[in-house]
């Protein structure tokens, strides 16, 4: 009996042990699951950041929050946590270490919608980054492979060659990476070859991305009317104008006649000195008018004694 319930006692402490054990154990495993998902998340931070953007350029990072799926999406669209408090407006270019991503087609204060390069709305001018062969490159929806349009018979492209942005529509900086061709060929007697080439990022695994914006004369970004004005300055006909009596200026500041200044001061005014009477040639008299109030009542009187010619 005694070594039964010596025994009894031993097992029990062993069951309590691997009890302690198992929560350890699966405690261990919670933390490395997030060290794994920490470490993932440094190394994407990093390549993004890593990313050096065009000289006239500045980039801010934004986070995937949201992913339109399945076949009733519209448009081929995620939502980021970026919106116009961070200064984003529509057609913000967004990028990623591999590529460009799309740009931005409507956006909040807190969030925007950016739209892919995958999508059939989607049109970029490229060029070849080895033949600088030009183009534009369509989207063609979610599976799909792009469409580089417009590419004359004859032009020089081949296969494996990255397209890059020319630059043209203004919206993306020149000589990013689009897409990479994956076959050229022709289509019946089109004058265009037919080019197919696929993206540089895959759209579901994207959780971070970068925004550009162009940096203005101060070395932040600024918006396209702040650019517009600072190039073009205000002609001199929009400058305001000097400050007159009705804008706040006192009115001592006012010029004044002399009659106004010398009744101000509590001095009679001199009368202004009488214009010298000429004959005219058909007999009739001219006179000048009155220079000042008191002349012209006098005139107003009748005379008393009359005078004859």
């Amino acid at each position: 009996m005694a070594s039964f319930w010596t025994r009894y006692l031993y097992f029990v402490g062993i069951r309590q042990q691997n009890e302690e054990l198992r929560q350890e154990l699966a405690a261990a495993k919670d933390e490395l699951s997030r060290l794994r998902e920490n470490a993932s998340e440094v190394e994407r931070l990093h390549r993004l950041l890593s990313m050096t953007p065009p000289g006239d350029w500045t980039r801010q990072g934004a986070r995937v929050i949201s992913h339109r799926l399945g076949p009733n999406a519209a448009l081929e669209t995620f939502l980021i946590d970026k919106g116009s408090a961070s200064g984003v407006t529509t057609n913000t270019p967004v990028v990623s270490p591999d590529g460009v991503v799309g740009r931005v087609l409507r956006y909040s204060p807190s969030a925007a919608t950016v739209l892919l390069i995958t999508d059939p709305n989607s049109r970029i001018p490229v060029l070849s980054q080895a033949n600088r062969t030009q183009g534009i490159l369509k989207g063609e929806g979610p599976g799909h492979e792009l469409i580089l349009e417009y590419v004359p018979q004859g032009a020089p492209i081949e296969e494996g060659e990255v397209l890059v942005t020319s630059g043209l529509e203004e919206i993306f900086p020149k000589g990013m990476p689009v897409a990479r061709v994956t076959s050229v060929g022709r289509y019946g007697a089109s004058l265009f070859q037919l080019i197919h080439a696929a993206p540089l990022f895959d759209p579901l695994r994207l959780e971070e991305v970068a925004l550009l914006f162009r940096t203005s004369a101060a070395g932040q970004p600024g918006s396209v009317a702040a650019d517009k004005a600072a190039r073009y300055p205000k002609s001199p006909a929009a400058i305001a104008p000097a400050t007159r009596p009705g804008d706040g200026q006192k009115p001592a500041d006012v010029p004044k006649t002399p009659a106004a200044a010398a009744r101000q001061e509590g001095v009679a005014p001199a009368s202004a000195p009488q214009a010298v009477k000429a004959a005219p040639a058909d007999g009739q008299k001219h006179e000048t008018a009155p220079a000042d109030r008191g002349e012209r009542k006098k005139r107003r009187k009748p005379p008393r004694h009359a005078t004859g010619q």
